[in-house]
């Protein structure tokens, strides 16, 4: 049987949290309803997807780098270490690695292709894309408990209206972060 890792992350486009990547190696002889990019599916359907990813995947991990270290390396960089920690994570060692987007992780001894729009073309991808968008959404919940003026239940950290008024009138808090422009995000919104 050929191992097919799918990688994709969730967080990347955020002010606030962590940027988490999942691999997963789909079990080939059994077909994922439901598999398509994270973001074309509600709270509801991802959820449910992810209980079927997790119940019969070959391989699933995750990989998360935090927001200082976001910070520290910039988000491109730390993007692709978050994929490399899921990679690395994998129990079963993946013949060939496809990842969303236009870049891949420095793996030299990995057999890896980016594919642009692949989270909602391949469903190793599609299922990567739903394992980091849950767990990092999960997240984030637990977030709004630690910092309830924020609505980090709602938004997840990203640069919703509601959350760069929030920003605005109270601060930053510990998770956002720094080196975000915030006043950029503000302005999409028409605030």
């Amino acid at each position: 049987m050929i191992h097919i890792a799918g990688v994709d992350e969730a967080g990347r486009g955020a002010l606030a949290g962590p940027v988490v990547a999942a691999a997963v190696i789909l079990d080939s002889s059994l077909a994922v309803d439901g598999l398509k990019d994270s973001k074309v599916l509600s709270s509801k359907q991802r959820e449910a997807a992810f209980q079927i990813i997790m119940s019969s995947a070959c391989g699933v991990s995750i990989g998360i780098v935090s927001h200082r270290e976001i910070d520290r390396i910039n988000i491109l960089q730390a993007t692709m270490l978050a994929m490399q920690k899921a990679i690395l994570r994998l129990k079963v060692r993946p013949d060939q690695i496809l990842i969303d987007g236009n870049r891949t992780p420095k793996m030299s001894d990995y057999l890896m292709s980016a594919i642009i729009g692949g989270d909602g073309t391949v469903p190793a991808i599609s299922a990567a894309s739903i394992v980091a968008k849950v767990i990092r959404d999960r997240l984030m919940i637990r977030y709004a408990g630690r910092y309830p003026d924020y609505g980090f239940e709602l938004h997840k950290g990203y640069g919703t209206d509601h959350h760069c008024q929030a920003i605005f009138k109270l601060g930053r808090c510990s998770i956002h972060r720094k080196t975000f422009n915030v006043s950029r995000q503000t302005s999409l919104f028409g605030a």
